[in-house]
């Protein structure tokens, strides 16, 4: 979904909602895409930036309308018409700060609560090293997509522009963060407060 005074277009789009903890690098990983950020709105009234990214992909082109928070998750929570009509998510924690990833289901309870049964990918992202190198930029957009589509086999035909890297991966980093990765998407979501969420 697109801000009022927003362009919409012909092809299919989605509104995707961006959540995760201040400093998790949701806006630096939005701003990767040229012409998301090139298009972007800035609405006041909900304290939300939206940025249109477009895919291309073997059944068309695709757009995500993504609604990033400006800043209004530091003041506790997000308004309902932050999430309202949210057709699929992204929940982002900084691999680096424990924290971030313990608030995680709260994160997931506020989207459910407002939108049900939306795909919903969980990104940990290194402020430093992925959202600005590129790194693994598409994966949560194209796991969106074959989900939106119904299409496991949806795949992108062509790169989007993406702003060029500002820091180097080398292989061998980039193997450790895979087997970081690994490790993390093996540990077990925190279920030391459950009392939380009575």
């Amino acid at each position: 979904m697109a801000l009022p005074n927003q362009q919409t277009v012909d092809y299919p789009s989605f509104k995707l909602v961006i959540v995760g903890d201040g400093g998790t690098g949701k806006t630096t990983f939005v701003k990767r895409h040229l012409t998301g950020e090139f298009e972007k709105k800035y609405e006041p009234t909900i304290g939300v930036e939206v940025h249109p990214l477009d895919f291309f992909t073997n059944c068309g082109k695709i757009r995500f309308y993504c609604w990033d928070t400006a800043g209004q998750e530091k003041f506790g929570g997000l308004r309902d018409g932050y999430y309202i009509h949210g057709n699929c998510a992204i929940i982002m924690f900084d691999v680096t700060a424990r924290l971030t990833y313990k608030n995680v289901p709260t994160w997931h309870r506020d989207l459910c609560r407002v939108c049900e049964n939306i795909p919903i990918v969980l990104c940990g992202n290194k402020v430093d090293i992925s959202a600005k190198s590129n790194y693994n930029f598409e994966k949560p957009f194209l796991y969106l997509a074959r989900k939106l589509a119904g299409d496991p086999n949806l795949h992108f035909v062509e790169t989007p522009a993406l702003a060029p890297p500002e820091v180097p991966i080398d292989l061998v980093a980039q193997a450790q963060h895979e087997a970081e990765l690994a490790a993390a998407a093996s540990q077990p979501l925190p279920d030391d407060d459950d009392d939380a969420f009575e």
